[in-house]
Order: C-alpha cells, then structure tokens, then sequence
C-alpha cells in the first residue's frame, strides 16, 4: 500500500479550497503564498499525478484532485466526530451544548449569532459540530441537530425553526454589470455546488420548480462546499443559489442582491431536534428556545 501524503500537505491542499484561492489560504495558515504552492506541488509529487489544471484562472482541480478533495473532507469530519464522541464519552460539562449542523449554516447563520446568545446566556457554552449533511445524524455527545428536510426523525424530539428560501444572487457588482440585459441564465456564469445530499437543491432543481429555462450552455463555477460559493459570488465570479438561512444576512447588508428572477420554496424545511441521549436536555432546550425566538423574530 503506498504511503499516505504527509496531513500537514492534506491540510493545505484542503485549505486553499475551502478558502477559494492560495492568497487566502496562506493568510488563514499564516504562511507564505510560496509556500502555499510548494506544498501544493510536493502534495502532487507525493500522488503521483497533478491535482490542478493550471491552465485555467483561477486554477481548478482535475477529476484526481477531485477524488482527493472529497477523501479529506469526508475524512476529517469523521474524525472530527470520533474525537467530539471520545470527548462526550469522557465528560460532559452540565453547562456545554453540542450542535450539529452544515458548514454552510454554521458559518452564515448560526455563529454570527452565538455572540447575541451569549449575551443572554454567558453561562453556556456551545459546541459547533460542522458535518456535509443536510440531516447531521445525532452522534454520542450530539444534543442538539440543525437539520434540512422533511421533520421526520426518531432520534430526536423535532421542532420547527423557520421556512427556508432560494432565489438566484448576485454581487452588486455583477448585478451592475448585467442591467439591461436578458435574464436568461444561459447567457451568464452560474455557480455549482457538489454537493452529495438528496436534500440539496441545485440548479436543476431550481429549474424545474420554477420553470426557469435550463442553463445547458450557461458557463460555470464547481465547487465542493457552499461557503467557498459564497465567496465567489461575493467577489461577483457568478450567480448562485442563494438560500435565505446562509445568504440572507449577505442580503441584508447588501452585499449579494436577488438577481430578479422566482424565489423557490422548497418542500423541505428547517427543523431543530434535541437528541433522546442529551446529556444536558434542559440547557440544550435554553438553546433551542433561544434560537427558534431569533428565527422567528428575524422572519417575522
């Protein structure tokens, strides 16, 4: 069996895409860009192929890096889960939460939101347990789960936390840019996310519940996880799907605006569910009730 790459090299390499570019990466490792790319090459020394096509700019992965990407991804959450499991199994702290949800609505809608509850609450703390799912499983040491999609968990008492929204946005820059012109979107570059999650809406699915003509021709952007999407749009590399509980506060400030076309709701919402196995139901139900009181303040 071939030796595995060094994981300070699987860092890297997993940074720069989830980043968006080696420029930020390097600033979140507190590294140089040259060594950034060094990395990168030595990485690709050590595989034995090429990780990026380096003809395009920015610089996207082939279908090797592609492989690649999903690996570490998938690998570092369920390590990042066995070690939270080890954790809960050892001690749980009465005044500790764990929350389980996407790292999209982590980043966009749940931690920019914390600062207020701890306001309210100093005395909790909460634990953001990060997972590709749309629907996060309730792991030992789980309380509380985030999730998208029908209501419909064993695991867990389930409650309602807000409707979610989906409509195309876009840099005002980008918006500027394209005024006065056709809003058929094969005519413009759309931004993807793979995302491997029945729950997910992707374009298609935006298509066929809108009846928006499809964008067979459109030129595009791939990514692997919607915050490095985000930011592409932010830049105004694209139009994405925004969606209400990641994008809206973008919204909000102003710094994405709807691209004029339907709004999709989607049959799947939001839900809340605090885990059979809790540790700590009754300051995980302080959460809960504290985040459903937001919601539904915001939306209201």
């Amino acid at each position: 069996m071939k030796r595995l790459p060094p994981l300070r090299l699987l860092n890297v390499f997993e940074t720069v895409q989830r980043a968006g570019s080696a420029k930020q990466a390097a600033a979140e490792l507190n590294v140089s860009q040259s060594a950034i790319s060094q990395a990168l090459r030595q990485l690709e020394e050590h595989i034995g192929t090429t990780l990026f096509d380096r003809s395009t700019r920015p610089a996207r992965l082939t279908e090797a890096g592609d492989i690649l990407l999903k690996a570490v991804v998938e690998n570092r959450e369920r390590l990042s889960e066995a070690i939270g499991d080890i954790h809960a199994l050892a001690s749980h702290a009465g005044a500790s939460v764990t929350v389980a949800c996407t790292i999209g609505f982590a980043t966009y809608w749940l931690m920019p939101r914390l600062e207020a509850f701890y306001l309210d609450h100093p005395d909790i703390v909460v634990n953001v347990q990060t997972t590709q799912l749309e629907a996060p499983r309730m792991a030992p040491g789980t309380d509380i789960a985030i999730r998208f999609g029908g209501g419909k968990w064993s695991d867990g008492e389930t409650q309602h936390l807000f409707d979610e929204l989906i409509e195309p946005v876009c840099s005002p820059n980008l918006s500027e840019r394209l005024a006065g012109e056709s809003k058929d979107l094969a005519t413009v570059p759309l931004i993807h996310v793979d995302f491997p999650d029945p729950n997910w809406m992707t374009w298609s699915d935006y298509f066929a519940h809108t009846g928006q003509k499809p964008a067979k021709s459109a030129k595009g952007l791939r990514f692997s996880n919607y915050v490095q999407a985000a930011q592409a749009a932010l830049s105004g590399r694209g139009i994405m799907l925004g969606w209400r509980s990641t994008n809206g506060d973008h919204v909000k400030r102003g710094l994405l605006v709807p691209f004029g076309l339907p709004v999709m709701h989607p049959n799947s919402r939001f839900y809340i569910s605090l885990s059979h196995r809790s540790r700590n139901p009754d300051t995980a139900q302080v959460v809960i009730d504290w985040l459903r009181k937001t919601a539904e303040a915001e939306i209201s």
